[in-house]
């Protein structure tokens, strides 16, 4: 398989790429992103190429382009640009010849390096090297170094950099230019505004020159444009002598909390005073500062594996980088979109991608970004209640696609083309895909159980839980057989559209409304008035009854003779065909090349686990054999056309003792976005694969369970890994958890909040200071 990918420095948190091709810059655009949660920044090279993205988000930032269109997160103006004429001829590396090239992401600080050596068209030899970082300890800071050395002769240097706001998300514009300024003929500025959300950016930048004598800066020819401003540099550098060029530039908006009120002209004022402190520090002593923040990251967070393959230890620090960068530590109005921050795709909305894959790593090791991940849920009550009620039903019903809090539902109308029709394809997922409801009250709960927060359950997380139940007990429908049923439904599986009885829909609802019940009763006995204030509220009385009518009459697939449950209620009926083809495919969505959907919803084909699922949510509701059948039965008719899809099933196959095939599927998910293929990740980096590669590692072969309140371990390292180090939080107490082979060792580090005990292979321990269990 032809590659750029070079894994060789795997050992030095270093993912590189090492020929460059113009044809294939979405891959390393994507997997080298940067940013902090609160802006990301495609890994776009700093001179421009046809086949570029250039996107850069700030979290929350929601805006819709068109009335016609659905509210987007708005790719803001572009501060990474820099155009290079090295006497007279443009840097561009689709021109002359690549004598060396090097472009890598180093994971353990977050900095981004090119390395080149240019031969011009007219054959004049240069080395150039461009550094970049989105700081980890200012939010607002992107900074960039780039050095330039002629190696044959004197050579005079033009500069083109600024601020370029004629970017868009692919032809949709979302700004009025506001205002563009130029302060002393150095610093910039620009302002620009949404077009329906009003919310104001301001952006600033500015350059500083060094050669051998040291700081040489000019003042810039001032250029401005429609929707641009720049400044312009020249200088001339000797034979092996370097210039310097560092660029600090700023992003900020009205939907800062600093700024959301803030007049325009002190918001104006503030960040110029900002960018001027910013300058006199330099590009090294910045990048510094968010160093020692990454530091502070990995020693709380992270996962040394001891193993043959340094790639499977790479992972799980590609993984952890990407969950860095893509999640809003710093509000609790944003969540996590399906790409993260990295592009357009899914156009930043949240999905049940936060709850089952990604939310779980914040839990165990980030308690309070879990905290702000699931308020988000709790601001968001309101478009949830609203989605209930358009659709005829009680309570609170979250959306599939979830953006700004206020927003409720933000799911396309339609979606890629049918290959049989010609004509756009339904995008039903925002109308009955409704799992979701149930899957954020399972995140939430998570939450509680591994905190104790009864503080936050008091503030919001009891009522999520009520007002899910009250939309679950309305959606049930009377069945002639005498049981409730959820009828037209889309359930993980997105291959099989309006099914009866989705099995994982089902019993997630079941779930749901049955931990209403018991918070319902517990809140009577221990917390009277709270429980009077919420009945009054939500008329929990009308409804605590319909709970307890309902829950036991909700239909529940059980398992057959053979201990197979049925996906759906047609599932079992359809026709088989076969799948080798397409499981055989390096790529995914290759089966709509041949099928449309509608022919799809006719086939024993899953896109991706979906009844597998529940094995891992609510492994206690079934025994081993029907794990080890459904597994045999669905696995080899599941195409894995969804990043979600593997990270269940490697954690599954685990867990029925498929310890081989389990470590397959771990290579396969992590090659999602880090392996050799060089398109996957174009548009954007696969979020929940990063979460799901985490828990494959934790979850998965550590064997590390939340269940209810019990936390679990059960180690199932492979074959080729000899040691797994990690920390979780568990009850307020930090544990540094080390497995080898036939050994688990637990330590506390600190002092021990809480008394709490430990199933550690099927037996419980006391939590002590120091823990160690053969098995």
């Amino acid at each position: 398989m032809n590659t750029n990918m070079n894994y060789k420095r795997a050992s030095e948190w270093i993912l590189a790429e090492e020929q460059f091709d113009p044809k294939l810059l979405g891959k390393t655009e994507s997997i080298m992103c940067q940013g902090n949660g609160y802006m990301g920044v495609r890994a776009a090279a700093e001179e421009q190429y046809r086949d570029e993205t250039r996107n850069c988000f700030v979290a929350g930032t929601f805006n819709k382009a068109d009335e016609t269109e659905v509210t987007e997160l708005p790719n803001v103006a572009d501060v990474i640009n820099l155009e290079l004429a090295l006497d007279g001829e443009y840097f561009y590396l689709t021109e002359g010849k690549i004598r060396q090239y090097e472009k890598y992401i180093n994971l353990k600080n977050g900095e981004l390096v090119r390395s080149i050596g240019w031969e011009s068209p007219r054959g004049r030899q240069y080395h150039l090297r461009f550094r970049r970082f989105v700081s980890l300890d200012h939010r607002h800071l992107i900074g960039q170094k780039i050095t330039v050395q002629p190696l044959d002769g004197r050579t005079n240097i033009k500069i083109r950099t600024g601020i370029d706001a004629t970017v868009s998300n692919s032809g949709a514009g979302h700004f009025q230019e506001t205002q563009k300024r130029f302060y002393d003929n150095r610093y910039m500025q620009y302002l620009q505004a949404t077009t329906d959300s009003k919310i104001l950016f301001n952006i600033n930048s500015v350059v500083s020159l060094k050669n051998k004598a040291g700081s040489c800066n000019q003042q810039a020819e001032i250029g401005m444009s429609r929707r641009r401003v720049f400044g312009d540099y020249e200088i001339e550098i000797a034979e092996g002598e370097t210039l310097t060029i560092e660029k600090i530039s700023t992003i900020y908006s009205t939907r800062d909390n600093d700024y959301r009120q803030v007049p325009r002209e002190v918001f104006q004022q503030d960040t110029l005073a900002e960018i001027k402190r910013l300058e006199e520090h330099g590009y090294d002593r910045l990048f510094a500062g968010s160093a020692v923040c990454w530091d502070q990251y990995w020693e709380r967070a992270g996962v040394e594996i001891a193993c043959e393959d340094e790639m499977d230890q790479l992972a799980i620090r590609f993984s952890q980088y990407h969950l860095r960068v893509m999640t809003p530590f710093h509000d609790s109005r944003m969540n996590i979109g399906a790409k993260g921050l990295s592009g357009e795709s899914y156009k930043g909305h949240t999905f049940w991608d936060t709850e089952v894959f990604m939310l779980p790593y914040f839990i165990f090791q980030f308690p309070e970004v879990a905290e702000n991940l699931i308020k988000y849920r709790y601001n968001g009550m309101s478009g949830a209640r609203v989605k209930a009620k358009a659709g005829g039903y009680d309570g609170a019903q979250y959306p599939w696609e979830a953006a700004w809090i206020e927003d409720g539902e933000v799911t396309p109308e339609y979606g890629d083309v049918d290959i049989v029709t010609g004509m756009p394809q339904k995008i039903w997922t925002g109308q009955i895909e409704q799992h979701i409801t149930a899957d954020v009250i399972y995140g939430l709960w998570q939450y509680y159980q591994m905190t104790g927060d009864k503080i936050f359950m008091e503030k919001y997380g009891f009522e999520m839980i009520f007002e899910t139940a009250s939309f679950w007990c309305s959606r049930f429908e009377e069945g002639n057989d005498g049981f409730l049923h959820i009828n037209d439904v889309i359930g993980p599986d997105e291959y099989k559209e309006h099914v009866d009885d989705n099995a994982f829909t089902n019993y997630m609802a079941y779930w749901n409304v049955n931990k209403a019940i018991e918070v319902y009763e517990e809140l009577e006995q221990s917390n009277a008035e709270l429980w009077a204030e919420l009945r009054a509220k939500l008329n929990l009385d009308a409804y605590y009854c319909r709970w307890k009518q309902d829950i036991n009459r909700l239909y529940l697939p059980l398992p057959r003779e053979d201990s197979v449950i049925a996906q759906d209620a047609s599932y079992l009926t359809l026709q088989e065909i076969d799948l080798s083809k397409y499981k055989a495919q390096d790529f995914v969505l290759g089966i709509y090349r041949d099928y449309n959907a509608e022919q799809l919803n006719g086939i024993q084909v899953s896109k991706q686990a979906d009844i597998l699922i529940l094995f891992f949510l609510l492994e206690n509701y079934f025994i081993q054999e029907v794990k080890v059948a459904n597994w045999n039965y669905y696995e080899p008719k599941t195409l894995h056309d969804s990043s979600l899809s593997l990270s269940t099933h490697c954690i599954l196959a685990n867990d029925i003792g498929k310890r081989r095939i389990a470590y397959e599927l771990y290579q396969k998910l992590y090659h999602t976005d880090m392996g050799p293929y060089m398109n996957s990740s174009d548009s954007g980096i696969h979020a929940a694969a990063m979460g799901g590669i985490w828990e494959a590692v934790v979850l998965g072969f550590g064997g590390l369970r939340l269940l209810e309140d019990e936390l679990r371990i059960r180690p199932a390292l492979p074959d080729s890994w000899d040691r797994m180090v990690f920390s979780i939080i568990w009850r307020g107490t930090r544990l540094r958890i080390e497995l080898t082979k036939g050994q688990v060792e637990i330590e506390i580090i600190g002092e021990q909040q809480s008394f709490e005990m430990i199933e550690i292979c099927g037996t419980k321990y006391e939590l002590k200071q120091y823990l160690v269990v053969k098995y």
